[in-house]
């Protein structure tokens, strides 16, 4: 059977020199060419314009695509209850939420102009570029004042941090190792991950991490490491795992298992146990463990922190999370729960396990094991600036029925899926905002609901009946 041959070209490819090894390396083999026009290689948005492939010799047709072209896609059905619906809503065909173009995707732009050699007008451009960007901030304010549904503190005064704004400061590399690029704050970088190594109980001469972009990149890393370490692993996750595991297993293409969850968001360790014994044959890849004949060295646990990660170890009676068990890494979110102006996160690995993923540049003087190669230099100085936070809670996301009207959704922001949206109170929600967001849901929803005929949905199969305050529980049981 054929392979597909895969060919990166850079600006200083030699088409020719290319053209020649393609006759030399796949004879026989069936490729795709990419050719491209002078108009692509020169555009601010270019784009490929046309594909033709080549298989036993038969060629087929052009292939052009439209850069603008959006692929509709179905939000998820809202969730039934059985026999709660049914009897309450009069049953029919479920709901579906559709994103429709002009309604959930915003294409308002701030049009660029090329500056022009009139001075005259260069005072214009000025006075345009000041008013844009008034309004600009006065619409980022006024969308702070409704922002609930996603777990980001917008508290945070780094006012301090303003003189260094005018440096590019570029984290390239390794933390640990001295790079020939000096514009960097790689000593503060490694001022914070040593205060995550203590808390997460790891020696200093144990772990190795970095600062990453986000915390999606944390889980990417992670995996990245487990699959290095066991090439032929499966990834086993939780189905109510963040997006971002399920794209990791997409983008490495690894074997990934779905393990299903009880209704209180757990993992469910019976189905984990048959999906393990399923493949005991093959190293597993895993965010937690279960005694089913696998030894440490043939599984590797990475721990999606994301949010509640920094939360947990400043709240009493949760368990902790500690390289003092058999884990292999660890990840949150820096711009959540910390506040920051830019998304940010932390990621940190056994230093036994680096060594899989890295390799030595020339071109940097220092060793590349990140998944992205420039990275923010500016993060580790807010991350750094944080001294200290306080949770009082065992949990900030309070959960309610799905509002009726998608405008009140986005007004407020809402993270929605199925018949659930919820609320993050961070500590820049006040009493006041969510006061007001009461007032609110209260008001629509006697608009919502006034005819007796139509109820509120059910959350008893995404939370359990004994969690649901539809009143209707009680009559039928």
């Amino acid at each position: 059977m054929y392979k597909p041959h895969f060919f990166v070209i850079s600006s200083l490819t030699k088409i020719n020199d290319f053209s020649d090894r393609c006759s030399a390396d796949t004879a026989g083999f069936p490729f795709i060419e990419i050719s491209i026009d002078s108009r692509t290689m020169v555009g601010t948005s270019a784009v490929i314009e046309s594909m033709s492939s080549a298989v036993n010799g038969k060629e087929v047709a052009d292939v052009r695509f439209d850069p603008k072209a959006v692929v509709p896609e179905l939000v998820p059905a809202v969730v039934k209850s059985e026999g709660v619906d049914a009897a309450v809503n009069g049953g029919g065909e479920e709901q579906k939420r559709e994103i429709v173009l002009g309604r959930n995707i915003h294409t308002s732009s701030f049009s660029v102009t090329e500056p022009d050699a009139d001075d005259d007008f260069t005072g214009d451009k000025e006075a345009y570029m000041a008013s844009v960007l008034a309004r600009y901030r006065k619409t980022l304010t006024d969308r702070t004042k409704y922002h609930l549904g996603y777990p980001y503190n917008l508290d945070f005064d780094y006012g301090a941090l303003t003189q260094l704004q005018h440096f590019s400061i570029n984290n390239l590399g390794d933390p640990f190792i001295e790079s020939n690029y000096d514009v960097h704050s790689r000593q503060l970088e490694v001022g914070v991950l040593d205060w995550f190594a203590r808390l997460w109980d790891i020696e200093k001469d144990e772990y190795w991490g970095y600062i990453t972009n986000c915390g999606t990149e944390g889980n990417l890393h992670g995996i990245l490491v487990g699959r290095e370490v066991f090439p032929e692993g499966i990834l086993y996750a939780s189905k109510e795992s963040h997006y971002s595991i399920f794209k990791a297993a997409r983008m490495y293409r690894m074997e990934c298992e779905k393990v299903g969850t009880l209704l209180t968001g757990e993992i469910d360790c019976a189905d984990f146990k048959v999906k393990l014994l399923a493949n005991k044959d093959k190293p597993a890849i895993i965010n937690v463990n279960i005694d089913c004949g696998f030894s440490h060295d043939r599984f590797y646990i990475h721990c999606d922190g994301a949010l509640f990660g920094l939360m947990m170890p400043f709240v009493k009676r949760t368990p902790k999370v500690t390289f003092n068990k058999p884990i292999g890494s660890v990840s949150v979110s820096g711009h959540k729960f910390v506040g920051c102006p830019m998304p940010c996160g932390v990621q940190l690995t056994r230093l036994e396990h680096i060594n899989a993923l890295s390799s030595n540049v020339e071109y940097l003087a220092s060793r590349d094991a990140t998944i992205m190669g420039s990275r923010n230099g500016h993060a580790p100085l807010f991350l750094w600036s944080w001294n200290q936070c306080y949770a009082q809670w065992l949990s900030s996301t309070v959960v309610f029925e799905r509002p009726k009207d998608e405008e009140f959704v986005r007004k407020w922001q809402l993270a929605c899926e199925r018949n659930m949206a919820h609320v993050v109170v961070m500590p820049s929600v006040t009493v006041d905002k969510l006061d007001n967001f009461l007032d609110e849901l209260v008001e629509a929803r006697s608009i919502w609901y006034k005819d007796e005929d139509f109820k509120p949905p059910c959350l008893a199969s995404d939370i359990g009946s004994k969690n649901c305050c539809f009143p209707q529980h009680r009559v039928i049981s």
